[in-house]
């Protein structure tokens, strides 16, 4: 073929562009409706996923509603605003409590998912912040209601107690050096219990007759006909008594202010003695292998593979050297936690002081105070070990046999305001 036969002519020409312009063209449309469709179609799918989340955060809401207590959430700003509460903890935005009472629900009715928004825009909640941080620390204490005794016999027993009562509260003004609570609010009021009938709350004190104090709390408020028949296990393990920081804002700040508050102490030395013999010199599935095996590993010069085994056979005086620690292996323990660690006596000024050494007779002489049924009376029985010796003074100094002067007077220290505060006598040193 020769080269000018190839050349097309301009009718070729324009019939080549007019059929590719065409085909761009229908090209371009169809490209144009099929994003148009994508863009639609996604559109579409996110209004449905808003929709689902909208109606998922309203369930949510809902479920929040009625069953938590409460939720937790960091305070965006830092600010101080509850003194009670500590500003490097959670704070806490209550929704629900569990108990039916009105006082213990949220303070108002509310709607949608419950957000920080109860604090920021609820009135109520907003008097309750207000009058905790305008709480007067420590609290007030108040006379006891001495109307129902009607028997001469409790005078000494009263006599006591007053004595009790003003020299913790002049001990707390020139050892105690607290005027604004250091910790959070619902730790310090933890260990009490509340008994709403007779509106008695009680501090537990483990050591110290706390087990037979929660059967008396379970008789009281009608869980049970006699302190007798209440196994160890029922006491300790079966939820049926109420905390004082189960309960909302409300709920604590008018029962700390309304109802009769006591705490049972004991010499700070017996009650260390005590509880090691009773975790350590028994059998134990929590303590042996949780506490034992760190103090053997750590006090414990080549230990045997036994003993780091199974954390039994702990010697008083590792242990007291785990007490000592700074750096312990494991945790406190509230069974030898300091009682103002516990019971905070320095801020929460308790209305009846009782001690472990006259037990009875106190607690007796509580029970005429608040009401309690005359047939009523505290049980004198040992909850566990029942065949072991009571952990007394004479007990206690054969365990101090095998401490130094060192030692025994840094469990002295460790213990000094539980002493100053509840006027016990400085131990055998």
């Amino acid at each position: 073929m020769q080269p000018s036969e190839m050349v097309m002519n301009p009718k070729q020409v324009f019939l080549s562009v007019l059929i590719f312009g065409v085909a761009g063209l229908l090209l371009f449309m169809y490209l144009q409706v099929w994003i148009e469709e994508q863009h639609t179609g996604r559109v579409e799918k996110k209004r449905e996923q808003k929709a689902t989340s909208v109606t998922r955060e309203q369930i949510r809401g809902h479920i929040t509603n009625q069953n938590l207590k409460f939720h937790i959430t960091e305070d965006p700003k830092g600010k101080k605003e509850n003194l009670l509460l500590d500003s490097e903890r959670p704070m806490r935005v209550f929704t629900k409590t569990s108990h039916s009472q009105g006082e213990d629900r949220v303070l108002g009715k509310t709607t949608g998912p419950p957000t920080i928004k109860l604090i920021a825009k609820h009135q109520g909640t907003r008097t309750v912040f207000k009058k905790f941080s305008e709480m007067k620390w420590p609290l007030d204490i108040h006379p006891l209601n001495k109307s129902l005794i009607k028997d001469n016999k409790w005078k000494e027993t009263d006599v006591a107690q007053e004595k009790r009562r003003s020299f913790l509260q002049e001990s707390c003004k020139k050892y105690g050096g607290v005027s604004r609570p250091q910790s959070h609010l619902f730790h310090m009021v933890s260990r009490i219990y509340v008994e709403d009938k007779h509106k008695i709350l009680y501090c537990e004190v483990p050591k110290a007759g706390c087990s037979n104090w929660k059967r008396i709390l379970m008789v009281l408020s009608g869980l049970a006909s006699s302190a007798y028949n209440i196994s160890h296990d029922a006491v300790h393990y079966g939820k049926h008594l109420k905390k004082l920081d189960s309960f909302d804002l409300k709920g604590i700040y008018t029962r700390l202010n309304t109802y009769t508050k006591a705490v049972f102490v004991r010499d700070p030395m017996e009650r260390l003695v005590s509880a090691f013999r009773d975790k350590f010199e028994h059998p134990n599935s929590y303590y042996h292998p949780v506490f034992g095996k760190a103090i053997i590993k750590k006090y414990r010069p080549n230990a045997c593979e036994e003993a780091l085994n199974n954390g039994s056979g702990v010697k008083f005086k590792e242990f007291v050297h785990y007490l000592l620690d700074s750096h312990r292996p494991v945790g406190m323990d509230i069974h030898w936690e300091k009682v103002s660690k516990l019971c905070y006596p320095c801020l929460i000024n308790y209305d009846f002081v009782g001690k472990f050494e006259t037990l009875e007779e106190d607690a007796n002489y509580f029970l005429q105070l608040i009401g309690a049924p005359k047939e009523l009376k505290f049980p004198n029985f040992k909850d566990r070990h029942s065949s072991d010796e009571r952990t007394n003074a004479q007990v206690v100094r054969q365990y101090l046999k095998d401490l130094t002067r060192t030692e025994r007077q840094l469990i002295y220290d460790f213990y000094d305001l539980d002493y100053l505060m509840f006027n016990y006598t400085t131990p055998f040193l």
